[in-house]
């Protein structure tokens, strides 16, 4: 049970080597059998007990050998370097599930990753629009994605595709977009046109609030 009273309520950026429509989402396994992405979150109201967050960024980057639920993952925290030393540590904290109820997204994480990469500290450059199935992340030197809307093939046209998930323990629906990635820092990799969730989202120690 969680000991911490901590909430997290903000802009959510899912981006992955998957094709459009993230397999993890339907119980599938990766579209090419490993999965290789990023989670990344503006905080725009947020705290850990006493501790405001209100403002800042967080990005975790991971590679996966297999599914998700397979383990054997690993992972690398990137931190906003706008935090105070105990902003830091209030959201290492929360990353590192040990606050977070079982079965909740954090405690879930911190179950399939065996190697945790140091965290790099490091300046944010965020935009996130949901509504117009964009986003824009910028951490030199260490992280870059761009969201832009799906096209129709024919017309290039922007295609609008959401997902819903009444017990997602991520989120309960986001847009589904095309993501391009280039990750610099311990986990690298790169990706074009592949698959991104955005989404607003609520994170509790009891799980998702919204």
């Amino acid at each position: 049970m969680a000991s911490a009273n901590w909430r997290l309520e903000g802009e959510w950026i899912k981006n992955c080597n998957c094709a459009f429509g993230c397999p993890c989402d339907f119980n599938a396994r990766p579209t090419q059998g490993y999965c290789q992405g990023l989670v990344a979150m503006h905080i725009t109201k947020g705290h850990f007990n006493e501790t405001k967050l209100d403002g800042l960024c967080f990005a975790v980057t991971v590679h996966f050998p297999g599914a998700l639920h397979e383990g054997n993952g690993q992972a690398q925290p990137i931190l906003d370097e706008r935090a105070s030393p105990q902003q830091r540590e209030a959201l290492g904290a929360i990353l590192s599930g040990e606050n977070s109820d079982e079965g909740t997204l954090f405690n879930i994480f911190s179950l399939i990753v065996t190697t945790m990469h140091d965290p790099v500290v490091a300046p944010f450059e965020f935009r996130f629009d949901k509504k117009g199935r964009t986003a824009h992340l910028v951490i030199p030197g260490v992280l870059e994605t761009d969201v832009e809307p799906i096209r129709n093939p024919v017309t290039g046209a922007p295609h609008s595709i959401q997902v819903v998930m009444p017990e997602g323990f991520e989120h309960r629906g986001a847009e589904v977009a095309s993501a391009d990635i280039r990750s610099l820092g311990a986990i690298k990799f790169q990706t074009k046109a592949t698959h991104s969730s955005l989404a607003h989202v609520v994170q509790t120690p009891q799980g998702v609030a919204a």
